[in-house]
């Protein structure tokens, strides 16, 4: 089993370029089998989650080559299968964006129950809500949700809850049933602009994306483009919080600073300063750090996966923090891991209260999920001594070459996956 040993202290100084957008760039991938055509696709992240979704596409009979690392074309003429498996679905949730997209071009789909992160329930009513509006039916058996539908027709189209998953699905569906589809109270997330721009680009007419009403007129076919995918918001914002939490200095490149004002605003609060360029975002981090109160929402409020990163650094700063979830109950597991660090936390329900401390202790944690995982990992670069993260697979599965990139700043982590390489790296850093 992967670890990453890590030995800290150092401040991270330096510039680190941002990849694809994960969150992006699995609605997309999903999106372009909805043309006979074929379509490229590029500034993709080279992780675990996008590579899985590829063998899935592939797996139903898509064409799919990869050009390089960040590049892919994908012609779904081939598609003979309408069934995607469990074994992709335990693996990354996502898998559920090919039901949205294979309704809207086949009008049948059949996908298993999602996986993914356990970090709390992610209930896909809505989803189903909208496909059933759009007229096709659908029910959950032996494990899988079938959809299908003799005709899919626009609809006005209410969401009860704010949901991204929803929103993306059933905006695919919708860019190729007849007429006129208005969808209400949907998410707002950079990752929803960017699928709606991809749709728009191979001839779909969606508008609104990015606003509280999304209106699409469906098409009936949709054609080649070739799309560059947006920067990663949260892989942006995680260095941006390893840069506070360990008294740092770091540029991150190719980002959009409009979609990081949440993150940037709590920098400065807690004393960060932070300065914003056209395609960059320096975070200086001097002397001490207050404590803030922060509660996640729905973009453009505080992000959820943004939770853990604000976490591990409050629990430095001076004074008593609160963090309040409200998307997904199951975040603050990682704080169980701090606490073995020297954290001093309580959790009460959906919300944490932080008391800072002066330092860390260097321990051996484990990974409960993705961003915990990556969390738990600043934790350890700003603990003086050594601490070992366990399960870092789910780390892999959104954070591309994270360890050679906390290098290139000057962080001292490695990966390994046996005591003897844990006993070499001890040796090696004294």
């Amino acid at each position: 089993m992967e670890q990453y040993i890590i030995k800290g202290g150092h401040p991270l100084v330096g510039e680190v370029e941002i990849g694809g957008a994960k969150n992006a760039a699995l609605a997309i991938l999903a999106a372009a089998i909805m043309t006979d055509e074929t379509v490229k696709i590029d500034n993709l992240p080279d992780v675990n989650d996008i590579n899985v979704l590829l063998d899935a596409i592939a797996g139903i009979g898509a064409t799919v080559n990869r050009i390089d690392r960040h590049t892919v074309t994908i012609n779904g003429r081939g598609i003979h299968d309408f069934s995607i498996e469990y074994d992709y679905i335990k693996k990354i949730r996502a898998s559920y964006y090919l039901l949205g997209a294979m309704l809207g071009k086949y009008k049948h789909a059949e996908v298993a129950l999602p996986g993914g992160c356990n970090i709390g329930s992610r209930p896909i009513d809505q989803h189903l809500k909208g496909f059933r509006a759009l007229g096709a039916e659908v029910e959950i058996e032996y494990g899988k949700i079938m959809a299908e539908a003799e005709k899919l027709v626009g609809k006005h189209i209410y969401f009860d809850v704010v949901s991204v998953g929803a929103t993306i699905n059933v905006m695919m569906t919708a860019a190729m049933a007849d007429g006129l589809t208005i969808m209400e109270n949907v998410a707002k997330e950079p990752h929803v602009v960017d699928v709606a721009n991809f749709l728009n680009s191979m001839g779909a007419n969606i508008r609104g994306a990015g606003t509280d009403v999304i209106k699409i007129r469906g098409v009936r076919q949709l054609h080649s483009t070739e799309y560059s995918v947006i920067p990663d918001q949260i892989e942006a914002g995680t260095f941006m919080f390893a840069a506070a939490a360990t008294r740092g200095d770091v540029t991150v490149l190719n980002v959009i600073p409009k979609h990081l004002e949440a993150t940037i605003a709590k920098l400065e609060e807690i004393g960060c300063e932070v300065e914003e360029f056209d395609d960059a975002v320096r975070v200086v981090s001097k002397g001490d750090l207050t404590s803030t109160h922060v509660k996640t929402l729905p973009y453009p409020g505080f992000p959820t996966d943004m939770q853990p990163q604000i976490g591990v650094t409050l629990a430095l700063c001076k004074g008593t923090s609160t963090i309040t979830e409200s998307i997904f109950e199951n975040r603050f597991k990682y704080l169980d891991e701090l606490a073995r660090m020297g954290a001093n936390v309580k959790v009460e329900g959906n919300s944490a209260t932080i008391e800072g401390v002066e330092k860390f202790s260097g321990a051996r944690v484990s990974a409960p999920d993705l961003r915990a995982g990556a969390a738990l990992c600043i934790a350890g670069l700003a603990t003086e001594g050594i601490t070992i993260v366990d399960d870092i697979v789910y780390i892999q599965r959104g954070y591309e070459r994270f360890e050679e990139k906390l290098r290139g700043l000057g962080g001292i982590i490695e990966k390994v996956e046996t005591e003897k390489e844990i006993q070499k790296f001890k040796l090696k850093v004294g």
